[in-house]
């Protein structure tokens, strides 16, 4: 990576309009911001996909889009990554119009999180927390499921999730303040049925 992208990526993509004229530039951002964002982006799509294929060809799709597009952006509109949060949000519910079905975690997903290096009893006892967290994920409302995956998987802060779903900062705070809040009471009561049997 060289100092120009460098600097670029430290101020979190803030461009002119020189540093996009060229295409030599243009392929260098482009290599630069795959490198930094690829693993967040991919993340983002194992979250919100059940199958691991399907996941990297939507991050793909989303870096091809971004490729395409990388002449409109706008650093007076938006900061690169929220603008590339965008984009992601979008292929992925396109991906959802198209198939037209909900399905917004795969316990598949989660088994590969767990470190091969923990004993059998720890992984047993971290898939049934990781399977009551998805039970109870499973109450929340579409938006309060989506607005949580940008936050915790997509690393975004509040202000970025608010320009990408089109609320208010505030009111993002608000639904994952309560969406947890909401989320703790679920896992409580679930827990204390468990220990009634």
């Amino acid at each position: 990576m060289d100092n120009n992208s460098t600097s670029i990526l430290n101020q979190g993509f803030a461009l002119s309009a020189t540093e996009t004229d060229t295409a030599s530039t243009d392929s260098t951002f482009f290599r630069d911001a795959f490198d930094c964002y690829h693993k967040r982006i991919y993340n983002y799509m194992r979250y919100r996909v059940s199958d691991l294929c399907e996941a990297e060809e939507l991050t793909s799709q989303v870096f091809e889009k971004v490729l395409q597009k990388l002449s409109t952006f706008r650093p007076d509109r938006a900061p690169f990554e929220v603008w590339l949060f965008s984009i992601a949000h979008h292929t992925v519910n396109d991906y959802y119009r198209k198939r037209k079905r909900r399905q917004w975690f795969s316990l598949d997903s989660i088994k590969e999180m767990i470190s091969g290096q923990i004993s059998p009893e720890e992984a047993a006892s971290k898939n049934d927390e990781q399977t009551e967290l998805i039970r109870a994920l499973s109450y929340l409302k579409e938006r309060e499921r989506r607005i949580l995956s940008l936050k915790f998987v997509g690393e975004l802060k509040n202000y970025q999730i608010a320009e990408i779903v089109g609320l208010s900062e505030s009111n993002v705070g608000v639904i994952l303040y309560r969406s947890l809040r909401q989320l703790r009471s679920i896992l409580k009561e679930r827990e204390g049925n468990d220990e009634d049997r």
